[in-house]
């Protein structure tokens, strides 16, 4: 099984999305093995947008992240990363399809509700910047094997 790293960004946490963002990938057949709500510093936004550090957005995207309390996941099941990405609609709102998160609650790409990781490197390193090793569960759920042949 692969995991992936969600964030439900500070618009998404205001707006009152975050049950239906979960329930979402809940429903999809995904399990939840670590969830929890922070206010991110400083320090740890420039960790996680790092590789946009010399781009003009970046003291934007930093102060925006910073501004509220987010609500960080840790998603496990088959193809996960590309599903859940699927799932989260194009970065631009207006690109996103109907139906997926960003193309039903998204307008503008500043405010776009969710941040997915984008590769198994990423995922790995998303997570360990979020979650220490002993708040990521490792449970059965009696339900995979309605999920998964």
């Amino acid at each position: 099984m692969e995991r992936t790293f969600v964030l439900v960004k500070p618009d998404g946490v205001q707006r009152g999305l975050v049950g239906e963002i979960v329930a979402r990938f809940e429903r999809r057949g995904f399990k939840l093995v670590a969830l929890k709500m922070l206010r991110i510093s400083r320090d740890l936004a420039e960790q996680h947008y790092g590789e946009h550090r010399e781009k003009p957005f970046f003291e934007d995207l930093v102060k925006y992240i910073t501004s509220g309390p987010v609500v960080a996941m840790v998603l496990e099941g088959r193809n996960v990363i590309t599903t859940v990405r699927d799932m989260l609609g194009a970065t631009q709102p207006a690109k996103a399809l109907p139906g997926t998160i960003r193309g039903t609650y998204a307008i503008d790409v500043g405010r776009n509700i969710v941040h997915g990781s984008d590769s198994p490197a990423s995922a790995a390193r998303e997570i360990g910047l979020f979650f220490a090793a002993d708040e990521l569960l490792v449970w059965k759920r009696d339900l995979d094997s309605w999920i998964y042949e």
